[in-house]
């Protein structure tokens, strides 16, 4: 499998789908079945050395986790994930063979807690310089223009990052509603810069993940777009 053809892949976000995905929570375990219209489990391929990556995060945009369910059966993924009572949308980033699929926000309500939507307030350009876990990675300060390439790149200060799930980073953008999800992969094997369009102007959030010493470190930016 060439990873490096891979950061062209750009999902049919607006596009049909022909895959139904129904996502559930009970106990502690997050169960995603699959299936397309005439009710049977989709093929999937594999894509950054998994068949199926999670993307879970709080309505309010606070927490973020990017994992990898297990195949238990023919349509039917399952993850052990405890997540706190809250409101949360789930992207399920798959590659469906031969079939049309556009990732779209599921909404899982997990306990009694509500979260409104309209309180997201992102606070833009703040701390482009972080430090998670003892390393530090600075984002590039930046003019975004909707509907122009944007070039994202992250200063590691000297400290290579490892190879995690076949790049040497991820990075996911979200718009301040939680309805458009991109996922994005470096532009080659050894830079941690990241390019993608954002068509539409407004704020957005930005998890990078970077591995460092064998532990995978979450860093959170709010870009505008102007």
């Amino acid at each position: 499998m060439d990873h490096h053809a891979e950061h062209h892949h750009h999902h049919n976000v607006q596009g049909e789908s022909e895959v139904t995905v129904n996502v559930t929570y009970k106990d502690g375990v997050i169960t995603i079945e699959l299936k397309d219209k005439n009710g049977n489990a989709p093929e999937l391929g594999t894509s950054h050395e998994k068949e199926m990556h999670l993307i879970i995060v709080s309505a309010d945009l606070q927490e973020f986790y990017h994992v990898h369910p297990e195949k238990i059966d023919a349509g039917i993924y399952t993850l052990e994930k405890e997540l706190a009572d809250n409101e949360y949308k789930v992207f399920v980033d798959i590659t469906p063979e031969n079939l049309p699929y556009a990732i779209s926000p599921i909404k899982l309500h997990v306990g009694h807690s509500h979260h409104s939507q309209a309180s997201n307030n992102l606070s833009v350009g703040k701390d482009l310089l972080q430090t998670v876990d003892g390393h530090t990675v600075e984002l590039n300060e930046n003019t975004f223009e909707a509907g122009q390439d944007i070039s994202l790149q992250f200063d590691t200060k000297g400290e290579k990052p490892e190879r995690y799930l076949g790049a040497l980073g991820h990075v996911v953008i979200l718009d301040e509603n939680a309805e458009k999800f991109i996922h994005v992969h470096p532009v080659s094997a050894d830079q941690t810069q990241f390019d993608t369009v954002l068509t539409e102007a407004g704020k957005y959030k930005l998890w990078a993940e970077f591995q460092f010493n064998g532990k995978v470190s979450l860093y959170s930016y709010v870009l505008e777009v102007k």
